[in-house]
């Protein structure tokens, strides 16, 4: 355990921050296991909806610093085209 003032206050710190990404990192999880689910249903209007708020998330996740902005263009360039193979169906 830290001995120093400042190093109780940097693992301080570091808790509140690990709280905040596993969160954001859930968060993001979360929306696109609910987009993933809603492709594989074939649903055209649930996976339309579900692209559009799991779009938001991911680009909160950059915003906050839990993804880089590279990984998220590239989820949601992939999420796109399999969101568009099941409207063209």
């Amino acid at each position: 355990m830290a001995n120093h003032f400042s190093a109780l206050k940097r693992a301080r710190q570091t808790e509140s921050k690990t709280t905040r990404n596993r969160a954001n990192k859930s968060r993001l999880r979360g929306a696109l296991r609910s987009l993933r689910k809603a492709i594989s249903a074939g649903d055209k209007e649930a996976a339309q909806n579900a692209y559009r708020a799991t779009v938001s998330v991911v680009d909160k996740g950059v915003q906050k610093g839990s993804i880089h902005k590279n990984t998220a263009n590239r989820y949601k360039a992939r999420l796109n085209a399999r969101v568009k193979a099941v409207v063209a169906k």
